[in-house]
């Protein structure tokens, strides 16, 4: 880990600087006071109880009093500075790393995995948030009190300082082993994290289709094995670190008998009195909790630095697609593909597409029909730049589109998924998701046009039903419908349907085609479908077969010219029996 990785991270801090400045300059009056705290006390007993006098007693009492009531001010005060510090910190590094996960491509938030990204957006950053709060506590508070310790409890004896000549190097030594050890567990426990969550999504997700296939204990099964991974790797580093704690407490106790011992001695002797032995077992105690408390810093900064590369890997990470700088203004609606080739990004072998060429022209309803696998949803993923084509061009309004801007570009096209992505939220708020400055009315309109309107009135609180999260309380048909509401209600210029009527009857199909023809004269509509009856209407039909478009024209001239279609239309329709006039 460079200092210049680091610096991404600490940047993060800049904007709470005074913040973070106060805390340490506060934490060095709460440690001023605890330094001065057994001197105090080491004064009454010699000076106030040993020799009788009860008025040096009461005025160095109240002077311990309030000492330790400036200390308790002073750590109060560094503890809501760092913590303000480090919350702030975290939450502008976790609003980054959303960003930035938001400007992903498809392909790398594959790679890096839901649960991953989970598990780094919120475990990860916490760590390292949790290390900026304790550094900046501990940084003063521990080397100051270790350093103050040592001045004073020497400064009380010489043989003092011998003593910790003995065990400070036995403790420095048990930490720097035992942290060397268990740094590299820190990531796997990570790593092990990422495959709970992981395990956890698809179970959440795809909670049908375990229980349809009875596949609970299987999943139970899987879980286990991930939590117990988890599980396992994190004994290994908790009993690494519990080792530690045994050996410190084991060398404080005989550090505190030896200065003890060594005390006495000496103040049989006459050389010491017994007020300055008190104190200094009071710092010899300080010393060694400081040098422990070093040790925990230490082992954050294994936790942190495990963490924060793992962080940095997506702040990093530069996006596959890249937005151009150009902004077109003109809505007309066009899409054209010019040789295009496509293969998935690390794949090898056959292209999923090669050699399209297709020009869909504004206001045009174009159907894409083909075989499972033919690559008819590849194709409209390169109109929006999920992917970019590895040879030839895809050109909306006559623009390539990796020249757009982004945002630009997207804004132009509403896509609709045979899977329907809704959010937890009233029915109105998921309509109104493609348009946020939409009028009731037009969320109306929009859900009439899907003929969405008709199930939504029937519901008890109409557009304020609340949806579950994915919209698991709506059939999926229901679901459907309220998804094409949503990209009608945004005005596009092209809409994209990817099979996403398979839930909808012939019938209401039917009535949702005839609908959008007449209510988005000039959209250009692009229909992905498997069923002949959703794609009859169209003006167009393009013909797509193992990535290349073999035919691309209306129904009845694809009937005489086309094969491919003629068999497909026979085996869905049995020669005839056709829905067109519906």
């Amino acid at each position: 880990m460079t200092d210049n990785k680091r610096i991404r991270l600490i940047k993060y801090l800049k904007p709470y600087l005074p913040f973070a400045i106060l805390a340490p300059l506060t934490m060095v009056g709460e440690v001023l006071m605890d330094l001065t705290l057994p001197t105090v006390m080491s004064n009454i007993v010699d000076k106030g109880i040993v020799a009788g006098d009860l008025d040096i007693v009461w005025t160095l009492g109240f002077r311990m009093i309030l000492f330790a009531l400036l200390g308790g001010i002073f750590g109060t005060l560094a503890a809501f500075f760092s913590n303000y510090a480090a919350q702030s910190f975290g939450c502008d590094l976790r609003r980054d790393v959303f960003e930035r996960v938001m400007s992903l491509s498809i392909q790398q938030t594959d790679k890096f995995t839901t649960g991953s990204l989970v598990t780094r957006l919120t475990n990860d950053i916490t760590m390292v948030q949790d290390f900026v709060a304790m550094v900046l506590r501990n940084f003063v508070r521990s080397p100051m009190l270790f350093v103050g310790g040592l001045i004073m409890a020497i400064s009380l004896d010489v043989s003092f300082g011998l003593v910790l000549l003995v065990s400070l190097p036995i403790e420095i030594l048990a930490v720097l082993i035992i942290m060397r050890r268990a740094r590299p567990l820190f990531t796997q426990v990570q790593t092990k994290l990422d495959s709970v969550n992981s395990v956890m999504q698809e179970n959440v997700n795809g909670a049908r289709v375990v229980k349809a296939y009875v596949s609970e204990e299987h999943e139970k099964e899987r879980f286990d094995y991930a939590n117990s991974e988890l599980r396992d790797t994190n004994l290994k580093v908790q009993t690494l670190i519990a080792r530690l704690a045994p050996v410190m407490s084991i060398v404080l106790n005989m550090t505190v008998v030896a200065v003890i011992f060594i005390g006495n001695l000496r103040a049989e002797a006459g050389l010491i009195e017994v007020g300055k032995i008190m104190a200094a077992v009071n710092y010899i105690t300080q010393i060694m909790m400081s040098l422990m408390m070093i040790s925990m810093v230490f082992q954050s900064i294994s936790r942190a630095s495990a963490s924060a590369a793992r962080i940095r890997e997506i702040l990093e990470c530069e996006p596959a697609v890249v937005s151009g700088e150009v902004k077109v203004e003109s809505r007309e609606g066009s899409v054209e593909f010019e040789n295009v080739v496509f293969r998935y990004p690390g794949t090898k072998g056959r292209p999923v597409l090669s050699g399209v060429d297709l020009k869909v022209n504004k206001g045009e309803y174009i159907a894409i029909l083909g075989a499972t696998g033919s690559g008819k949803t590849s194709l409209v993923n390169l109109i929006q730049r999920f992917y970019d084509v590895n040879e030839g061009s895809v050109k909306v309004d006559g623009v390539d589109v990796r020249d757009y801007e982004l945002e630009n570009l997207r804004s132009k096209v509403a896509y609709v998924l045979q899977k329907s992505e809704l959010f937890a939220g009233t029915v109105s708020e998921n309509i109104r998701w493609g348009r946020e400055d939409a009028t009731e009315e037009d969320v109306r309109h929009a859900a009439e046009i899907a003929c969405a309107d008709e199930f939504i009135t029937d519901f008890a609180d109409g557009y304020d039903t609340y949806i579950d999260e994915k919209g698991t309380s709506l059939s999926g048909g229901q679901k459907q419908r309220i998804s094409i509401a949503r990209a009608i209600l945004r005005k596009p210029e092209i809409i994209i349907f990817d099979d996403s009527t398979s839930a909808l009857d012939i019938k209401t199909e039917a009535k949702l085609r005839s609908a959008l023809r007449s209510e988005l004269k000039d959209t250009t509509i692009i229909m992905i479908a498997q069923r002949v009856a959703s794609v009859m209407t169209a003006d167009r039909i393009a013909i797509i077969d193992k990535g290349q478009i073999v035919a691309c024209a209306p129904h009845n001239e694809l009937l005489e010219t086309s094969e491919i279609y003629r068999d497909i239309y026979d085996s869905q329709l049995k020669g005839g029996v056709s829905v067109a006039a519906e």
